[in-house]
């Protein structure tokens, strides 16, 4: 699984730390140059639900399989696009692929795993994402600065397609999953049951306005370090995405936290922090930059591994639906926040950037609060686990 969001977070987000490049080669502004990230986020969105169907109908091993191979296929593809329509094209089938991964991952941890070790796997999961994301932008940016970006995205797809083939070889056999009737009508059943849900709803609120506040910051950020006074190389710009290794260590530590004194305190707690860390952006020394980048990078990976294992927990039988809904939210939040924040940055640079941002934060923490009260729900009874592998 940790390969898995490996793979995911290095190829759907392999361009963002090349989008001055872009938008000097294609002769297109900085907003539509984030959309090369957001055609994928927004086509992986689209796509989650009807992935999380097939999840249920054909098994999650099975659908997990298919999209890493589908994508790394298509992520080598990228690197010899003809034109930025084409690379956006490009873009949307690599998230329409890689739908089938996020939108069964949780489900199988909820269903493979024991429930006192949940936070920890869901951790797991998650520091693979960030460490991908990590290693993809900065490998991508440093290749870019020695050849070029489509030699780098070249690169990066044979990367993928080792990834997918450990990920097939390596993942263990769905033991506990339960084949689901799939029809529309189910679909749209269990959707309002969840939707009915107050805690739910409030949960993919928080991950719609998380993370397109972090991607927004992302995106934006080498724009920021390339003008004067920073005037930063394509490298160095990538080296800043090294901060990804804080999520890794915050998933992995909130994983056991949550297990330990429960999502409630833990949510919103991580939600302050990224607030905090996006105030300390607004310096213009650039070490206090960093150190804000990384303090909101801390913060939203804390907080996206308490609330993502939180929605599985309440969803019960419909925990793939339910883990669709709330990454559909997230990655809607990328595409939608991360593409209009770029309004933002071009009519009022960086603090206008933030402003925006710290709106759409402060809403998340005004969710979060109100689950500090949520009346927790039976967990089911489950057969026992062989716990000797």
């Amino acid at each position: 699984m940790f390969v898995g969001g490996f793979a995911t977070f290095s190829t759907l987000y392999a361009t963002q730390p090349i989008l001055p490049r872009l938008s000097a080669d294609f002769a297109v502004a900085p907003t539509s140059a984030s959309l090369s990230v957001a055609a994928g986020t927004a086509a992986l969105a689209a796509m989650l639900i009807p992935a999380s169907v097939l999840s249920d109908r054909y098994g999650r091993e099975r659908v997990m399989k298919t999209a890493l191979v589908l994508a790394a296929v298509v992520a080598l593809a990228t690197a010899f696009a003809a034109d930025f329509g084409q690379l956006l094209m490009l873009r949307v089938l690599l998230g329409a692929v890689l739908a089938g991964l996020p939108a069964a991952a949780m489900a199988y941890i909820g269903e493979e795993v024991a429930p006192g070790a949940q936070g920890r796997a869901m951790g797991l999961l998650i520091a693979g994402n960030s460490l991908g994301g990590m290693s993809g932008r900065f490998l991508v940016a440093t290749l870019t600065d020695w050849t070029s970006w489509r030699v780098a995205l070249a690169v990066l797809g044979v990367l993928a397609v080792l990834a997918a083939l450990l990920f097939c070889h390596a993942l263990p056999r769905s033991r506990q999953f339960r084949q689901r009737a799939v029809s529309i009508a189910a679909v749209a059943r269990d959707t309002a049951a969840l939707f009915a849900d107050r805690a739910q709803r409030s949960l993919f609120a928080i991950a719609f306005l998380m993370m397109g506040a972090f991607t927004s910051l992302y995106n934006y950020l080498g724009f920021r370090l390339h003008l004067p006074p920073y005037s930063l190389g394509q490298t160095a710009i990538g080296a800043v995405f090294l901060l990804y290794f804080v999520g890794t260590l915050s998933s992995a530590w909130t994983g056991r936290l949550v297990d330990r004194i429960g999502r409630r305190k833990v949510l919103w707690s991580m939600i302050v922090a990224s607030v905090a860390g996006l105030a300390v952006t607004l310096s213009d020394h650039l070490a206090l930059v960093i150190l804000g980048v990384g303090g909101l990078t801390f913060g939203y990976f804390g907080a996206h591994t308490a609330a993502s294992g939180w929605v599985g927990r309440r969803a019960g039988e419909r925990r793939a639906l339910g883990s669709a809904l709330y990454l559909c939210s997230y990655y809607l939040g990328a595409s939608v926040i991360g593409t209009l924040s770029g309004l933002a940055w071009e009519h009022g640079a960086w603090p206008g950037l933030v402003t925006a941002l710290a709106a759409a934060t402060a809403l998340a923490l005004a969710a979060a609060w109100q689950l500090r009260n949520l009346q927790p729900i039976a967990a089911p009874a489950r057969p026992a686990l062989n716990t000797g592998s």
